[in-house]
């Protein structure tokens, strides 16, 4: 690594202004991650409250914020797909299909966990 990189009070600061950047434009551009914050601002403290104990409290309330994560990412990689490829391409098409699959594999997860933990106190 450089020895003339900084990486004080400054870096951070803008590596957290660029990080509100991203989920402003992924809140303004994307109708997905808006559902899915919508989702968490209701299920979070759901499963805050619904959890026994610490860990269930962080599985139920933690499996929510790696779906927002992948959307993102799943933004991110359509966006770049589309500026270098505009045109129908079968290998872009097929990362964009990957990128929606890691986001639907995490939704899958967090249906996984919550059913694990509830489920068995309905009976």
């Amino acid at each position: 690594m450089p020895s003339n990189v900084n990486r004080g009070p400054r870096q951070i600061w803008l590596a957290f202004i660029w990080s509100m950047k991203g989920l402003r434009a992924g809140w303004c551009i994307e109708a997905s991650f808006r559902l899915e914050v919508i989702l968490l601002v209701i299920l979070f403290p759901v499963g805050l409250w619904l959890g026994h104990g610490a860990i269930e409290k962080a599985l139920l309330a933690g499996s929510l914020l790696p779906v927002l994560a992948a959307e993102m990412l799943n933004s991110a990689i359509e966006a770049v797909v589309d500026k270098l490829w505009p045109d129908h391409h079968e290998i872009a098409g097929r990362a964009k299909d990957m990128g929606s699959a890691a986001v639907f594999l995490l939704m899958v997860n967090m249906l996984v966990v919550w059913i694990t933990i509830l489920v068995p106190r309905a009976f």
